[in-house]
């Protein structure tokens, strides 16, 4: 019933026809329950809980700042970015590092969890009746079984000083 659209053809050991799909891969994460992903091709680490300093006068979304083999990388608390309740004292973090104009970010969440590999013909623009900030920051979606898998557009997540300034 899909609508993909075979890239590749070829066969197994038993001389069955397989067909590879157009997908595409994500970085899946869990921010308060709620499953969200980035494409693979942009993360550029992930790390477990981190040590970060503080920044004066930064921004809400920006936790502070930390150091990555010498690398000075800008924290964004993510579950801030998407006005979602803050994360409860001792409630451990990861961070999913990405590269946006010469520049390191690292996205704090929940949970990181697989990468995804997800048929192209299967992905949604973002449903109007999805929450003001999480469309601001989406680039689609992907009904998933039993869940919604809103995946980021990394670009508009970091715009938040730029939209404050307008």
């Amino acid at each position: 019933m899909s609508d993909a659209v075979p890239v590749e053809t070829g066969n197994d050991e038993n001389g069955n026809e397989l067909v590879a799909m157009d997908t595409k891969d994500y970085v899946s994460m869990t921010i308060c329950g709620q499953l969200f992903g980035i494409p693979v091709l942009t993360v550029q680490d992930v790390l477990s809980e981190q040590s970060i300093t503080r920044i004066p006068l930064a921004p809400k979304e920006v936790a502070g700042a930390l150091n990555l083999r010498g690398r000075i990388v800008t924290a964004i608390d993510i579950r801030t970015r998407l006005g979602l309740p803050p994360r409860k004292r001792g409630e451990k973090r990861m961070n999913v590092v990405v590269e946006y104009k010469g520049e390191l970010y690292s996205f704090i969440i929940d949970v990181v969890g697989e990468v995804l590999s997800l048929p192209s013909s299967s992905y949604e623009r973002s449903p109007a009746t999805l929450d003001p900030n999480w469309r601001d920051v989406s680039a689609g979606v992907y009904r998933l079984e039993n869940e919604l898998l809103v995946v980021f557009d990394v670009t508009r997540l970091l715009e938040f000083g730029e939209q404050e300034a307008a």
